[in-house]
């Protein structure tokens, strides 16, 4: 799809594009050692502001959580974004199909009587998940009679669940695993209850020639090989590349 000097400047309003970097989701962004965020994410949108202009600077707004990268993009504080596709977020920023599936699991205790996913949703039952997170828009939507608890971001999750005594914790399969190595006592339920569409997405006050040309970059930057390669680059495991549309 061609450039146009009007494409650009709709992702460009403010002279620089500005890309909202989620921390919470390790799959996508996480810092280095000297700080700095890195990850697909980070890949993806250094990548597109080269494709709209070699001089054009990237700022990137980073954030701690899934639900304020809504919240910046929404605000039109950035120009683009990275999160799982949701309808409810689709109400005003306009999706690209998904790069990147995750898996969406659920975490217990060791001597938690649940095995399975379909027992998980019991009026006795609470359900930690990250506040504003793909499986909070989700699971709020889905379960009928669990309480949900909302932890600040997903990597606090497992630590809510802990000091909360509760039931179950929702989050990326990575995440979990690691928090289960970190604190040991911890299992997860052996299948996934949801899968999560990661795309890359845009307020739609841009317009639809804007999504349309980001929505191409995507379906490039996926059969080029790149997506696969960034995720191979930057370790991450259990994530699998979207397939085309």
């Amino acid at each position: 799809m061609h450039l146009t000097a009007s494409i650009r400047s709709a992702f460009t309003p403010t002279g620089t594009l500005r890309a909202a970097i989620n921390l919470g989701n390790p799959i996508l962004a996480r810092r280095d050692a000297d700080g700095a965020a890195r990850g697909v994410s980070v890949d993806l949108a250094t990548r597109f502001a080269a494709l709209l202009g070699a001089e054009l600077e990237l700022e990137l707004v980073v954030v701690d959580a899934a639900g304020k990268s809504v919240d910046v993009v929404l605000a039109e504080q950035a120009d683009i974004g990275f999160f799982a596709i949701d309808p409810l977020r689709g109400e005003h920023i306009a999706f690209t199909a998904p790069y990147v599936l995750i898996e969406g699991c659920y975490l217990v205790r060791n001597d938690s009587p649940l095995g399975a996913n379909d027992e998980v949703d019991a009026a006795d039952h609470r359900v930690v998940v990250g506040k504003g997170s793909a499986y909070d828009l989700y699971l709020t939507r889905t379960l009928e009679r669990a309480q949900i608890v909302r932890s600040p971001t997903s990597p606090t999750v497992v630590d809510t669940f802990i000091e909360q005594g509760a039931d179950v914790a929702a989050g990326v399969r990575q995440q979990l695993e690691a928090d289960a190595r970190r604190l040991g006592g911890l299992r997860l339920l052996d299948e996934r209850f949801m899968v999560i569409q990661q795309a890359m997405g845009t307020p739609k006050s841009r317009g639809e020639d804007a999504a349309a040309f980001l929505a191409h970059f995507i379906e490039t930057m996926k059969a080029s090989g790149f997506v696969d390669e960034a995720l191979a680059r930057h370790g991450i495991e259990g994530a699998s590349v979207a397939p085309p549309v």
